[in-house]
This record gives C-alpha cells, structure tokens and sequence, in this order.
C-alpha cells in the first residue's frame, strides 16, 4: 500500500514514519513518497526516517521527489501536511496581527484567517490533482487550520478527504487518566470545530464520569485544561474546553504574552527548524538523535505564553509525546483493513448539528470502517458554544468565498467578523499587512 505524505520535508514526518514501523499484517504502508518543494528538507527528513528504519525488518520503502503529480499518482493514502509560506510566513502572521493589537496563532483569529487565505489556493489544486491522479485515494489533511483546509478539499474530493488533529485525542487522554480510565474503554462526548470544541461527557462502561471530575476541585486542577483555564471557569462552562478556547477566554491576557515575549511562537520555531535542517545538512552525526533533541524541546515549549499567564507551569512529562500520528495511522488501518474504530475527526457535518448546514465540517467523533469516517450523533451544543461555533464558521465561509474569487472585500469581511478581531478598520489593515509581506496572498484584489 502507498503512502504519499505532502509536506514530506516536515519536521514531523519522522513521527508518521514511526508509528508505520511499527504496524504489522496484511493491508500495511509498504511504500512511503515523501513530496517536499524543499530538496534540502526532503533529504534532511529522508536520513532521519533511514536511521529510524535501520534495525526494523521489512519497513516501509521511502522515496522522496519535488515533483507533486509523480508523488500522487497511485497512491492509496495521502496524507497533507504542508506549510505555505513556510514558518516565517507564520512569524508574519503573528507580527502583522499583534501590530493591530490581535491575535495573530496560526489557527485562531486573524492569523489563521492569513493562513488560511494563502492555504485554501493551494490545498484546492492538490484535492483536484488527486481526483484525477488518484481518484480511489483517502486523504488525511492534517495541514492548518484542519477545519478549513478539509472543507475546502472536501468540495472536490467528497467524503474521501478526512481532517485529523491530536488536540482532542490528547484532551481525552488527560480526562481519562486523571479519573483512572483507560482511554481505550473510554467514550468521549466532543463536539465543535477544529481548535474550537468541548468534552462534555467522559463516559466508562455506559457511566459519564465527567460530573465527578467537575465536582472535585483538586482533580480539576491537577491537569493541563484545569490549570490553563482555572477550576472556577471550568465548573461554570460545565464542560472542559479545547486549549485553543484559551485563546477566546483569555484573549487579552494571551495577546499581551505574546506582545511581551522575547519571541512568538512561529519565529521560535522558525529558529528552532532551520538550526535543525542546517545541523543535519552539515554533519555526519545522527540526524535521528538531533531530530529527538530538538522535538523535546518543541513539545516542552507548546503554548508557553498561556500556561504562563494562567500559571501552569510546564507540561507534564505525559504530554509531550504528541498524538497525531497515532491518530492517522489509527484511521488508515481502519479503513485499509475494515478495522472499525472510533476516532474524533474533522468531516462533513450531515445532520450532526442541527445550527450548521450538512457541508460544514465539524470535529466530533465518528465511527470509521471500510467506507469512510460517519459522524456521530451528538446532543446540541450549549447556547455558549453555539455562538462562537456559528460565529466562526461563518468566517471559514467568508475565507473559502475570499480564496475562490480572489476578493480583498471579502478578505476584508472574513477578518471584520472574527470574535477576536474588534474593528472593521483593523480587519481592513490587516488584509494590507498580510498583503503586503505575503507573495501568496498576491491573487487577492
């Protein structure tokens, strides 16, 4: 079975590659493409999946190519996880947004409106490749904003594009240990959209055992949600929100980290990657032990200015091993192999909530088998939860609308009318801004 990974050069391939090593039986990855428009970062990322695969019978072939229709063609899997612009198109989101006094995250607010406007052009020339390069392909979209990028693919690929994401899967990992579940036995009640959904229920053999964590304040805050958020807001929302809600909740306090800080997310990473790449180009050292390295140090400092504004303190040592890859590989062999699970996924809506209409894609969970991902139905979200879910939808619209014709007018809409994004005359500066040091958002007019 063919795997072809876009964004194949990506910091993160090796772990999509480890979690293939270790998969056995019939209906297996054999063959990985990796497609990269970065030879130097293909080569980079080829020498870490080879160390990975030296000692692992049978692993997975690797190729790596620049050229995208040759990475397409024939595969049975693709799995999206590309960065337009690059990183330091993610440190001028940050800059220009936090210039206005806004937010400026990859996948929140104004900036990941700019994403998503220099994002959605490209990610809907790949679903129309893949149509017609490798029309019986499932496509994994993990590139950001998930939720977004997936509904825009989802336009010409149906039901075969599928968006992932690690957030909620981690969510419920950390609900369930503090409570003494297994999160393999548990059931978890999630719903919204990507970065923008809530645990309502944590059910173990038929028994929501949600009310329990929200009644004891100690376990409350003994984890990631219940320090970042507070116990006190926790209990009243009735719910344990997705920690990009800090951004909503905290929105303030979050712009003013960030303001302050030595340097934003995206530059740090920015700085951190293309060490990473420069190291392993110039040594004969082990790329797959600097790769460790550095991937530590990336987990550990996730989101550091809001656990610093809520206090936090450092993530627990059991949330730094990440998850998405354990998710992709979870939903492959569900659908290769007709192993069916349940998994919370980003899919079209159907008549899952009732306030959206049956193309949006939403985050919920959803039984997967030989046929796809089928959403779940789900109680109706809490009046607070509907108004920013709606409220954010319609943004999405307003981007896929701004990146289909090419309309700074409606660019300009799609900013005005995010939550987090206060003024019409700011949305207006900001599509100036992001225009203006973006050579990937030169279509809009």
């Amino acid at each position: 079975m063919k795997l072809t990974i876009l964004g194949g050069g990506g910091f993160r391939v090796p772990l999509v590659y480890g979690a293939l090593l270790g998969d056995r039986g019939e209906g297996r990855v054999t063959e990985v493409v990796l497609h990269d428009l970065d030879a130097g970062r293909l080569s980079a990322v080829t020498r870490v999946l080879a160390e990975q695969a030296a000692r692992v019978a049978d692993a997975p072939a690797v190729t790596a190519t620049t050229d995208l229709d040759e990475a397409l063609r024939g595969a049975d899997f693709v799995f999206s996880a590309i960065r337009v612009g690059g990183l330091q198109g993610r440190a001028d989101d940050e800059r220009v947004a936090l210039a206005e006094g806004v937010l400026g995250q990859e996948t929140v607010g104004a900036g990941g409106i700019a994403y998503g406007l220099r994002t959605v052009p490209v990610a809907v020339d790949i679903a129309r490749r893949v149509a017609r390069l490798a029309p019986d392909a499932w496509v994994i979209n993990f590139t950001n904003p998930a939720g977004l990028v997936t509904e825009a693919m989802s336009r010409h690929l149906g039901d075969r594009v599928i968006g992932i994401c690690d957030s909620p899967v981690g969510l419920g990992r950390r609900i369930a240990r503090v409570l003494g579940a297994n999160p393999k036995e548990a059931w978890i009640d999630y719903v919204g959209l990507n970065h923008l959904g809530w645990v309502r229920g944590l059910h173990v053999a038929g028994r929501d055992e949600l009310p329990r964590l929200l009644a004891d304040p100690d376990l409350l805050g003994s984890f990631e949600e219940g320090k970042l958020f507070g116990v006190d807001w926790l209990r009243s929302l009735g719910a344990i929100p997705n920690e990009y809600l800090h951004y909503y909740y905290f929105n303030r306090e979050a712009v003013r980290a960030y303001q302050q800080a030595e340097r934003t997310r995206g530059a740090f990473l920015r700085d951190q990657q293309a060490g990473f790449y420069e190291q392993v180009g110039r040594s004969d050292g082990s790329a797959l032990e600097l790769w460790d390295r550095t991937r530590a140090e990336r987990e550990a400092t996730y989101m550091a200015e809001n656990r610093e504004t809520a206090g936090a303190g450092e993530r627990d040592a059991d949330d730094l091993s990440g998850g998405y890859e354990k998710v992709a590989l979870a939903l492959m062999r569900a659908i290769a192999r007709d192993e069916r699970t349940t998994l919370i996924l980003n899919v079209r809506n159907r008549t899952t909530l009732a306030v959206l209409d049956s193309e949006a894609v939403i985050e919920v969970p959803c039984l997967v088998d030989a046929n796809g991902a089928h959403p779940v139905a789900v109680d109706p979200l809490p009046g607070h939860a509907t108004g920013l879910v709606c409220a954010v939808k319609a943004v999405e619209r307003e981007v896929l609308a701004a990146a289909e014709s090419g309309s700074r007018t409606t660019a300009a809409k799609a900013f005005a009318l995010h939550p987090l994004v206060d003024s019409v005359n700011v949305a207006r500066r900001l599509v100036e801004g992001y225009t203006a040091v973006h050579p990937g958002l030169a279509y809009l007019r």
